[in-house]
């Protein structure tokens, strides 16, 4: 099939090399020496890594599989099972990581666009992601109505949106939101 495997014997072994930058997921068996698969799961949603997981187990109860489907696993295997099901779960975690990845990719270009905006831009930025017009903007910044414009057609530039929808999904997708009149 032209995947590439890693194999570790442990949890700690696994945690000893950084997570892959590019598209991947984790086939682990419920039961591992030490900790277990869902402990390991639980390890890395604590560290906030997207890491589609696929178990795999001889030991199967139905509480564990709750478990396990809650916290984000894609598919959970109970011995024996076709190769095929194995490979078809891989095919969707790989799937699921490459979305992660360009959401991720997306989110930094965001943050770098952000980045560039100047103090002023960003708090025109806060005010209109809140749906304020620029007359009331310019109010609340004691600026001129032109000034504002300005600002928030800097921003639009700077932040690479289209329209104003785009820029306030934008400013959801950074959680940058308005508060007392700075962001």
């Amino acid at each position: 099939m032209g995947l590439e495997g890693a194999f570790y014997g442990s949890v700690s072994q696994f945690f000893d090399q950084p997570l892959p930058d590019r598209p991947y997921c984790l086939v682990l068996d419920v039961r591992l020496p030490g900790q277990s698969g869902l402990d390991l799961q639980d390890a890395l949603a604590r560290m906030g890594a997207e890491a589609p997981i696929i178990f795999i187990t001889g030991h199967a109860d139905v509480p564990m599989t709750v478990r396990a489907m809650k916290a984000g696993a894609v598919e959970f295997l109970a011995k024996p099972f076709r190769d095929q099901e194995l490979l078809d779960a891989v095919q969707q975690a790989l799937e699921l990581s490459r979305e992660n990845l360009r959401r991720r990719d997306a989110e930094a270009t965001l943050r770098t666009r952000l980045q560039g905006l100047t103090p002023r831009e960003r708090e025109v930025l806060g005010f209109v992601t809140t749906g304020r017009l620029n007359k009331q903007i310019a109010s609340d910044m004691g600026v001129s109505e032109i000034t504002v414009k300005v600002h928030r057609g800097q921003v639009m530039r700077k932040m690479g949106a289209r329209s104003l929808a785009e820029l306030v999904r934008m400013a959801d997708q950074l959680q940058v939101g308005q508060t007392h009149g700075a962001i």
